[in-house]
């Protein structure tokens, strides 16, 4: 069984150093990270060095983690933290009162045809009915990653 990560210190910045050992991984690869994943952006100073706040530890630890223990390449972890950082902001915008009992399921693609394609829906008004743009929105975000929109 693998160690686990050690607490973030109550810390207002961390050095690229600190972060590295806080996450588990060398400071190259953050540097590395830093170009791949436009979310992580940490503040450099003086001799362009980098001062990584709370949330981008966090944000480090995700990445780590889609890439070490679930096996996301490079390409599929920046878009699934991209999908994350919609659906919050989606509850942001709709409030969190729609999101309140429901959580963010992980589907496979069979599923997502099962749920999406298969399932009638009842004919109500779009604008009043919020699961019909639900689906809408789905809809067209499969479009998107499929290529198969305009």
């Amino acid at each position: 069984m693998e160690n686990p990560l050690p607490s973030i210190p109550a810390k207002r910045y961390f050095t690229i150093g600190e972060v590295g050992d806080l996450c588990g991984v060398k400071p190259h690869v953050l540097r590395y990270w830093e170009q791949e994943f436009t979310q992580l952006r940490p503040m450099k100073r003086r001799g362009n060095r980098r001062y990584y706040q709370h949330h981008e530890v966090l944000m480090v630890r995700r990445i780590r983690d889609l890439l070490y223990e679930q096996g996301f390449s490079i390409s599929g972890a920046r878009n699934k933290i991209q999908m994350l950082l919609q659906v919050n902001r989606n509850k942001i915008r709709h409030g969190k009162e729609f999101f309140k009992e429901y959580e963010v399921a992980e589907i496979s693609d069979s599923q997502f045809d099962d749920v999406v394609e298969f399932t009638p829906m009842p004919q109500h008004d779009a604008v009043t009915d919020p699961w019909q743009q639900v689906r809408l929105d789905l809809l067209e975000i499969r479009e998107l990653l499929l290529g198969t929109g305009d």
